[in-house]
């Protein structure tokens, strides 16, 4: 006498379970797909992993008693016609010390275009304890045809770094950008520009 199978009633209920499962599997795998990269963004300015920033909303009473190197490093990506500079290269600073740093940014092209910056700080541990009051790359920048600007970064890095066993041998920070043209662009207009936009 040979065992039976589930019955016939049992199985479409068992088939709706196992697809309901499966379904709510691929739901929860795009949620935490589309959540993923703000997530990580958020690790990163919070531990300052990755060379991540910290954004402060005032300068720092506290002082430090080193002085570090801060170095800067402009660079624009292909595909965006923009000049992007530092004032100065490298400077001195205490810890603690609000410094202001103006990049000047040049549209070489005849239209209109928008850019956003990417950003990083080197040594990586660095960027725990490097704090931006005011940065223009926190949001979309344009520029006109042939326009130029000159946009700042106001910061310090913070004393607690001093505290840092890692940090304790570095003895300069490098605070980089790289501008990206944003995928949409404004409408360019050639009348009220007076050039044809460059091809």
């Amino acid at each position: 006498m040979s065992e039976s199978g589930p019955s016939n009633s049992q199985t479409p209920a068992r088939h709706r379970r196992v697809a309901g499962a499966a379904a709510g599997v691929v739901v929860l795998m795009a949620g935490l797909s589309y959540a993923a990269v703000p997530l990580y963004q958020m690790f990163c300015r919070a531990t300052g992993y990755g060379g991540a920033t910290q954004v402060a909303v005032a300068a720092t009473a506290l002082r430090g008693e080193r002085s570090m190197i801060v170095a800067f490093d402009a660079n624009v990506a292909p595909g965006l016609p923009w000049t992007f500079t530092p004032e100065a290269r490298t400077i001195s600073l205490r810890n603690g010390e609000t410094a202001t740093m103006f990049f000047h940014v040049r549209n070489n092209s005849n239209r209109a275009w928008a850019g956003t910056a990417a950003y990083n700080v080197s040594p990586d541990q660095a960027g725990s304890y490097f704090t931006k009051i005011s940065c223009f790359c926190f949001e979309e920048q344009r520029l006109g045809p042939n326009e130029s600007a000159e946009w700042p970064v106001v910061f310090y890095l913070d004393p607690a770094l001093e505290r840092d066993a890692v940090m304790a041998r570095v003895e300069s920070v490098t605070l980089s950008y790289t501008f990206f043209a944003s995928k949409t662009q404004p409408v360019f207009t050639a009348a009220a520009a007076g050039a044809k936009p460059d091809l």
